[in-house]
């Protein structure tokens, strides 16, 4: 696969570097800065960020290149940083992108630039942050895999406040399919493991000690077990009227069809990735199943105390 095949891939499917937990619209794709330089993909996330995603296909990849893998990322993202307002996206980058893949889009009466306001003002509407649009930048680095140098910048930047994850994405080929296997190597709770001393060899994430691992909230499934969800139940769509009965291995039925239940919620709103808890509403108690979740989570942690 060469880079361009995992930037479509991951253009298409932005939630495999997202979780159950975000939200994202991909706005832009090969866009070029002042200087000519081309960041892969270009996303905003639900916090109003726009998230720079830069992608190479391995470590050689990385370590063969003139400009540092984050450094580079690092440039392009100080260049988003210029971005005035939403208006000031949908004319730069977001509304060529609606044009290019125009099909993917629906509202055919209206321009590229109207569509993509609609879209992008909708999505920071619904999550509340309008008015946080671009105070920050995120940054995205994946490839199948990373070198020490690269962890250590990663892993020290993001302790000293920048917003700047790794993913790995490795393809395997089963017979004749494609599966993938993604990662979030950083960040974690902590970082020392990975800053590279001037004394010894930097310590690759394989050998990282355990308990540094990103806290990952309970899944569909678990609540299902819990009790406090059950097949049956009807899942609504957070302000809107689309309703799915929800099935006992967590995936959804809608108009006769099985989907996840992320993929029923994007297709709806139209967004890359989304927040399936926060837009997922269990209709017999009218609450999200983010806060069904909380109140279960909290009702045990008194229990333990």
């Amino acid at each position: 696969m060469t880079e361009n095949h995992i930037e479509e891939l991951l253009r298409k499917n932005i939630e495999m570097i997202c979780d159950e937990e975000e939200s994202m619209i991909v706005v832009g794709q090969q866009v070029c800065n002042a200087s000519n330089g081309r960041s892969d993909l270009t996303a905003v996330d639900n916090n109003g960020n726009i998230v720079l995603i830069e992608i190479k296909r391995d470590r050689k990849d990385i370590e063969s290149r003139k400009d540092v893998f984050e450094f580079q990322a690092i440039r392009y993202a100080a260049s988003y940083a210029t971005i005035a307002d939403t208006e000031d996206l949908v004319n730069k980058i977001y509304g060529p992108y609606v044009e290019k893949y125009r099909s993917d889009f629906e509202f055919p009466s209206l321009t590229s630039s109207e569509l993509g306001t609609r879209i992008l003002n909708e999505f920071l509407d619904i999550n509340n942050v309008l008015d946080q649009f671009n105070k920050k930048q995120k940054i995205v680095l994946v490839a199948s895999d990373f070198d020490e140098q690269t962890l250590s910048a990663v892993a020290w930047l993001n302790d000293s406040g920048v917003d700047i994850s790794c993913f790995k994405l490795i393809p395997y080929k089963i017979q004749e399919t494609i599966v993938f296997n993604v990662t979030k190597v950083l960040p974690l709770n902590e970082y020392n493991d990975y800053y590279v001393n001037f004394l010894e060899k930097g310590i690759s994430a394989k050998n990282q000690k355990t308990g540094l691992t990103k806290r990952v909230l309970p899944k569909i499934d678990a609540m299902i077990e819990w009790g406090v969800i059950k097949p049956g139940d009807i899942i609504k769509a957070k302000d809107r009227t689309e309703r799915a009965i929800l099935l006992n291995n967590g995936l959804v039925e809608y108009d006769g069809e099985v989907l996840s239940m992320q993929k029923w919620l994007k297709t709806l709103y139209g967004w890359s990735s989304i927040q399936t808890y926060v837009f997922a509403v269990h209709e017999a108690t009218g609450k999200t199943l983010a806060e069904i979740r909380q109140k279960y989570m909290d009702e045990q942690s008194k229990k333990e105390i």
